[in-house]
C-alpha cells in the first residue's frame, strides 16, 4: 500500500508531499510521493492530509473502560479503593474481555497502534484474546495484589506468580510478536516484598519486561516510606524493579536520589498529565527527567481517571502543563511532546523498529484529516498534531501492515456490537 499526504516521519522531520509504502508488515519506503509514486505504480493507494507514525499509549488501563465518568472529583486512593477496584473484583471473564476491547477500539480510532496495558488480577487471558482480535500492538500484564487488596482481587503471592508465568508461556510473542508479556505489580501498597522480588525473579527467567506504578501520590510515597524506611523509588530499586526493562507509571513525587537513579538505570518514566491533574495527584517533573537523559513516554492512565484514552488530548495537556508549571513557554516543546508519544512509548514497551516512519520499521501507519475548521490554517503540522488535533481527526490506523480503521470502520471486530453489550455490562458491576 501507498499512502500519500504530509509525512510526519518523527518528531523533526516532515516530508510536504510525502509517501509511505509498505509491503507485508513492513514500511518498504519513506520518501518524497512524486518519486514513490513511480518506483511503486501498483501498489494501492491511499491519501490522507497528515501520515504518522502510530502513538503508542504507554500507560493504559484497557479493562477500566466500564469504569468511564465513575468517582470524578476523588483522591487517588479512596478512588482506587473504594471505586474503581471493587469494579474490577465485580467483573467476571465476559465483562474484562469487552472491557479491554472496547479500550483498544478507542486506542485505535484514535490512532494509537502500540499500548502498554495494565490489566486487572482476574480473568487476562480475555483482555489477551481481545487484543489479539483487535489486532493492537501491545505489551500486557496481570495484576499482582498480594496485600491490602478489596476482596475478590487479593493473591497469594505464590500463585499470582504462577498465573504470571502461564500467561507468559501462552502470550509472549504471540500474533507474531504483536503482543509481549509485562510482569505486573499494581504498586509498592498493594504488594508484599516476596511479590515484588519474585516479580523480578520472573522477569529474569523469561526476559521479559515489567510494568508497575510508581510514586503517583503523597499518600503513596509516605506509607512506603513508612514501611520501608525508603524513596518508593529507591524500595523499587532495592528490590529489583529499576533498569531499562522497567516501565514506572506516573513518578510525579521523586526526591533527588530516585532521579538519580531513575537516570543511572535506565528505567522507563512514562508521564500521565490528565489523570494526575484529575486526581490532584501533582504535576511530574518531566523536563527535569528529559534532560537528566530519562526516557518519558506518554499514557492516558485508564478511562475512570482520564476520561478518554485519546493520545492527542494527552500531547497537549502535557505541554501546557510543563509550561504553566515551569512559567516557561519553551518548556517541552511540540517536538519533545511527539516523541514522548510515539518512539519513546515504543522503547518503553520493548518494540524496536516501532515509533517512527523509516525503510524496513514495522508498518504502523496512521493517516489524519485536517478537513477542519479547528485545522485552519496550517502553519506547523507538529504544533498541530500537539495542540490542535484530537482522536477523532484520525481516518487511518494500520498496525503491521493491517488496516484496523478505515475511514470511520472497525475492520477487525463488530464496534457497534461490542458498545451496545459494554453498555449493558456496565450497569452490573460499576456500583
Amino acid at each position: 500500500m501507498l499512502v500519500r499526504g504530509t509525512v510526519v516521519v518523527d518528531s523533526t522531520t516532515v516530508i510536504a508531499d510525502g509517501a509511505v509504502v509498505t509491503d507485508g508488515s513492513r514500511i518498504a519506503a519513506v520518501g518524497d510521493a512524486a518519486d514513490l509514486l513511480g518506483r511503486y505504480p501498483d501498489h494501492e493507494r491511499r491519501r490522507y492530509d497528515v501520515v504518522m507514525p502510530g502513538m503508542v499509549g504507554a500507560h493504559v488501563h484497557s479493562v477500566q473502560s466500564l469504569g468511564r465518568g465513575v468517582a470524578d472529583d476523588t483522591a487517588l486512593l479512596e478512588w482506587l479503593y473504594e471505586h474503581v477496584l471493587p469494579m474490577e473484583a465485580a467483573m467476571g471473564p465476559e465483562a474484562m474481555e469487552v472491557a479491554a476491547t472496547l479500550g483498544y477500539l478507542e486506542l485505535i480510532e484514535s490512532g494509537v497502534t502500540t499500548c502498554i496495558d495494565h490489566l486487572s488480577v482476574a480473568h487476562a487471558d480475555r483482555a489477551f484474546e481481545a487484543a489479539g482480535e483487535v489486532g493492537i500492538r501491545g505489551l500486557l500484564g496481570k495484576v499482582l495484589m498480594d496485600r491490602d487488596a478489596p476482596r475478590g482481587l487479593r493473591e497469594d503471592a505464590d500463585e499470582a506468580l504462577a498465573e504470571s508465568e502461564r500467561l507468559i508461556r501462552t502470550y509472549h510473542g504471540t500474533h507474531g510478536d504483536r503482543l509481549r508479556y509485562a510482569v505486573t505489580p499494581r504498586f509498592a501498597v498493594s504488594c508484599t516484598e516476596k511479590c515484588l522480588r519474585g516479580a523480578r525473579a520472573l522477569a529474569d527467567e523469561y526476559g521479559v519486561r515489567v510494568h508497575v506504578h510508581a510514586s503517583e501520590n503523597r499518600e503513596e510515597v509516605t506509607r512506603v516510606r513508612e514501611e520501608t524506611g525508603m524513596g518508593n523509588i529507591e524500595w523499587l530499586h532495592e528490590v529489583g524493579l529499576t533498569g531499562e526493562d522497567c516501565v514506572l507509571a506516573h513518578c510525579v513525587h521523586t526526591g533527588e536520589r530516585e532521579r538519580a537513579l531513575l537516570a543511572e538505570t535506565g528505567t522507563h518514566v512514562v508521564h500521565c498529565p490528565s489523570s494526575n491533574m484529575k486526581l490532584a495527584s501533582g504535576v511530574a517533573p518531566v523536563s527535569e527527567y528529559l534532560d537528566r537523559g530519562i526516557s518519558v513516554a506518554l499514557g492516558n492512565d485508564g478511562p475512570p481517571c482520564n476520561n478518554t484514552l485519546d493520545p492527542y488530548t494527552e500531547m497537549r495537556q502535557a505541554s501546557l502543563l510543563a509550561k504553566v508549571d515551569a512559567l516557561d513557554p519553551v518548556a517541552l516543546p511540540a517536538s519533545s511532546v511527539l516523541e514522548m508519544a510515539t518512539v519513546n512509548g515504543a522503547r518503553a514497551a520493548g518494540f524496536e523498529r516501532v515509533g517512527e516512519l523509516r525503510g524496513g520499521w514495522r508498518a504502523d501507519v496512521v493517516g489524519l484529516t485536517t478537513d477542519l475548521t479547528r485545522a485552519t490554517p496550517l502553519h506547523d503540522v507538529l504544533s498541530h498534531l500537539v495542540f490542535a488535533a484530537h482522536g477523532d481527526d484520525v481516518r487511518f490506523t494500520m498496525v503491521d501492515g493491517q488496516v484496523l480503521y478505515d475511514d470511520g470502520e472497525v475492520t477487525t471486530v463488530d464496534a457497534a456490537a461490542v458498545r451496545e453489550r459494554a453498555n449493558e455490562l456496565a450497569r452490573t458491576v460499576v456500583r
